[in-house]
């Protein structure tokens, strides 16, 4: 939906509620023009139903209104008396439709003074639950979202098992675009493992009523833009699997915020040319400076004098995470992936004949690489020189930067934005829905990401450019790390900056300190009030 429409809509569901409660309105002591006036109507009913006023900014909260909208139903058939299970069930049931009931077919009357106070433990229990997944809720989807680091793509900075706190508010938290969707969860309910969201993932039926239900693309105010080399969470932008490491074969459509979340390194900003050469990045010709904390890694041809290694000890002495293979099993020769630094090390192993790293040669073409057109001879090591698009900017379209562009026009500045677009060629000449086309201007900034273990991650080498509208957040802090290999916790990466000079620095005692100071204070305040 466009902000027109949804706007339309808002106003529909204003005149709904207003025939629904214009009565209810009335015997509460209000006039009955107040029940249809959008906004206003919900501070008069907050006063109604003995509720504090700002109840009703949560009211126009996405996702934080799927649960406050059927509270306030069972609020006002209270507030008139009707106070049964059955009652609170057929509100619900019927999404509200019973206070029609209540205003039209029922002589009810007004409680003034009615007791707010759960009657049964089990109903304050369920109101503090309630409060508590709303206020959830509302952290999780417009200031920090927690995350877990699935694959070494980003190792050494960020290493499998680390639990990472992601900020929404650094870039300016994204309206969620889905509005009906599973409080907290991402693409999948736990333990049930079904789809969270009401959305039409059939690739054929586009237009179908539940995918108008998207709202259109907005973000709040940041503190910031995102800066080179910052580690980024976002929605990968070719995701068509049911959920992420999904293996089912089939392609799903999936909305923009419920698409897989993927972190990486934004080395390459909106309107920079980057490019590869020996696996080494250069942003506008110039060499990539990293951060110190940044240890990229590479393959490595390991030449063995015929003894194997030890996984284990590989890991414990060198930090070798990475699973080694064979390279060249006859020869004796294993794959294994390593920093510059730690090959070096690795020379020295009585085992190891030699160290060499693995760089594809210039004009070696590589596979799967963006733009997949099959015409460039590049290679994961020896890519571009590329051109990241940036909001504003106009690109000549010509029939060999077509595929670049191709998907930005059809997809991302297209069909997620509800425009039907679609390249086609006529011979050399590019065309734009038919007509001829020798120019475009970008209507979003647009990012290139990249893992630091170059040779292992999934970045935008495939699929392309990011969108601004799929990025996520800002990765800040690592507040858990598990450690697969010796099966325990990291204690040294807990509550750990993710960015930043030097090595990390965990803040854990200072945590630790805190908590106990609040609960001393507590523990003492309550015995001064005994």
């Amino acid at each position: 939906m466009t902000l027109l429409q949804w706007f339309i809509f808002i106003l529909i569901i204003q005149v709904i509620h207003g025939l629904g409660t214009w009565k209810l309105y009335v015997k509460a002591g209000r006039q009955a023009w107040e029940a249809f006036v959008p906004v206003y109507n919900a501070v008069v009913l907050m006063k109604i139903i003995n509720r504090p006023w700002w109840w009703t900014i949560l009211l126009f909260i996405p996702i934080v209104n799927l649960i406050m909208i059927p509270v306030v139903w069972v609020e006002t058939i209270r507030s008139f008396g009707k106070n049964s299970t059955l009652d609170t069930f057929l509100v619900i049931l019927t999404f509200g439709l019973y206070i029609y009931y209540v205003n039209y077919a029922l002589d009810v009357t007004y409680i003034t003074d009615r007791d707010l106070k759960p009657r049964t433990s089990a109903g304050e229990w369920i109101s503090s639950i309630l409060f508590a997944v709303v206020a959830a809720t509302i952290v999780h989807t417009y200031v920090m979202q927690p995350f877990v680091i699935p694959t070494s793509s980003l190792e050494k900075t960020l290493l499998v098992g680390d639990y990472l706190f992601v900020s929404k508010f650094h870039y300016g938290a994204r309206l969620p675009m889905t509005t009906v969707s599973f409080p907290m969860v991402h693409d999948t309910i736990p333990v049930v493992r079904s789809k969270s969201f009401l959305y039409d993932d059939d690739r054929n039926d586009k237009d179908s009523w539940k995918n108008k239900l998207q709202l259109p693309y907005l973000r709040l105010p940041g503190f910031q833009d995102v800066e080179r080399n910052e580690i980024v969470v976002f929605n990968y932008p070719i995701d068509t699997v049911k959920q992420f490491f999904a293996t089912d074969g089939k392609h799903y459509l999936k909305p923009i915020d419920k698409k897989s979340n993927y972190v990486k390194r934004a080395v390459g900003l909106p309107g920079d040319s980057l490019k590869i050469v020996d696996g080494k990045v250069y942003i506008n010709n110039e060499p990539l400076q990293l951060p110190d904390r940044a240890k990229p890694q590479y393959n490595y041809i390991v030449q063995g004098k015929g003894q194997g290694f030890n996984p284990q000890a590989l890991y414990e002495v060198y930090d070798i995470t990475d699973p080694i293979s064979w390279y060249n099993q006859n020869e004796r020769q294993y794959r294994i992936t390593l920093t510059d630094k730690t090959a070096e090390r690795f020379r020295n192993h009585p085992n190891v004949a030699s160290v060499t790293k693995i760089i594809d040669e210039k004009g070696a073409k590589g596979g799967n690489l963006f733009p997949n057109n099959g015409r460039l001879d590049w290679n994961g090591d020896q890519y571009g020189s590329i051109y990241i698009p940036q909001k504003g900017k106009t690109v000549d379209l010509t029939y060999d930067s077509a595929p670049f562009y191709r998907r930005i026009i059809e997809v991302y500045e297209g069909a997620e934005m509800g425009i039907e677009n679609k390249i086609t060629y006529n011979g050399n000449q590019v065309l734009l829905n038919g007509k001829p086309a020798t120019t475009y201007t970008f209507k979003q900034d647009y990012y290139w990401m990249m893992g630091d273990n170059r040779q292992n991650s999934e970045d935008s080498r495939f699929y392309g450019y990011v969108p601004e509208n799929h990025i996520v957040g800002k990765a800040v802090f690592v507040w858990m790390s598990w450690d697969a290999n010796k099966g325990g916790v990291r204690w040294e990466r807990l509550f750990t900056t993710v960015g930043g000079s030097g090595e990390p620095t965990s803040y854990l005692p200072y945590f630790v300190i805190a908590l106990l100071v609040w609960f001393g204070f507590n523990y003492f305040r309550k015995r001064k009030k005994a």
